[in-house]
């Protein structure tokens, strides 16, 4: 059994590097409409969100996610104890995915059995998404250069690392440069609807 857990902050203090380019309301929007992309990707498996805010509680609710509350142990923190957790609730393998990756579709393949899997930003200096074994007690430690502490983290635990390179997970929404990635999602219409409108017309 394989659950996605994704770690939420706050809506209000989110993408504040996006500071420049968005005003605080949509920056708040932004981080919902990306939230529920990656939550969507996790199509029939058990979905999580681990957070802190009763209005992200209240979102993740929503989107059909279970919550859990972790109050004061900062992203690192959450996801290991949400981890922690849901290998205490019989689950084989987390995948652990953050909120901002406008492009993933489908996590359910992601992961090998018994492996530690990565998929770093593609700066190959973060941790976009990993998969790891439930009860391994591996210690997340998010942040600049998370994708080589938790390679070293594996080597710590003896589990082999298996690094997965592709642009819908390495794409991730940091900074203004990247937002070139959601302007579609922002403010171009569906296919259906741009075909309904032309024949409207």
């Amino acid at each position: 059994m394989k659950a996605l857990l994704v770690p939420v902050k706050s809506f209000r203090e989110a993408k504040n590097r996006l500071a420049g380019a968005l005003a605080p309301a949509a920056r708040a929007t932004l981080a919902r409409e990306l939230g529920e992309i990656v939550l969507r990707a996790a199509h029939e498996m058990d979905k999580y969100v681990a957070c802190d805010d009763g209005e992200v509680a209240d979102w993740a609710i929503a989107q059909g996610a279970i919550v859990l509350w972790t109050p004061g142990l900062g992203l690192s923190g959450a996801v290991s104890a949400g981890v922690e957790y849901l290998g205490r609730s019989e689950f084989d393998a987390v995948v652990v995915a953050h909120a901002d990756l406008p492009l993933v579709s489908d996590l359910r393949d992601f992961g090998v059995d018994g492996a530690v899997t990565l998929a770093p930003d593609w700066r190959d200096d973060g941790t976009n998404v990993a998969c790891v074994p439930a009860t391994a007690g591996f210690r997340f430690a998010y942040g600049p250069g998370s994708f080589d502490r938790h390679q070293s983290e594996a080597a710590r635990l003896g589990l082999a690392v298996e690094v997965v390179r592709d642009i819908a997970l390495a794409s991730d929404v940091d900074l203004p440069s990247d937002l070139h990635l959601v302007r579609h999602l922002i403010t171009a219409p569906t296919t259906n609807e741009t075909r309904e409108e032309q024949d409207r017309r």
